[in-house]
């Protein structure tokens, strides 16, 4: 067993791949959207409460209609 611990959760702050891959996106993408970075160091990382934030402010499609209801109809 090496002597680094195992991480079990998602650390808050990510670098940029990580957190295009936490949001489905590309990391060009990423940088394209509204969502401020933190500095730490000489990192520039996402906080994922940003971007949990940016995600629930995605509007939904929600227009009332079930489209697999037709299929067991």
């Amino acid at each position: 067993m090496s002597g680094r611990a195992q991480i079990a959760f998602t650390p808050r702050l990510l670098p940029a791949p990580e957190a295009a891959a936490y949001l489905g996106v590309s990391t060009s993408t990423l940088r394209n959207l509204p969502i401020p970075r933190r500095i730490l160091g000489a990192k520039r990382l996402y906080d994922r409460i940003d971007l949990d934030a940016y995600a629930s402010d995605l509007p939904t499609e929600d227009n009332g209609v079930n489209t697999c209801d037709a299929v067991f109809d």
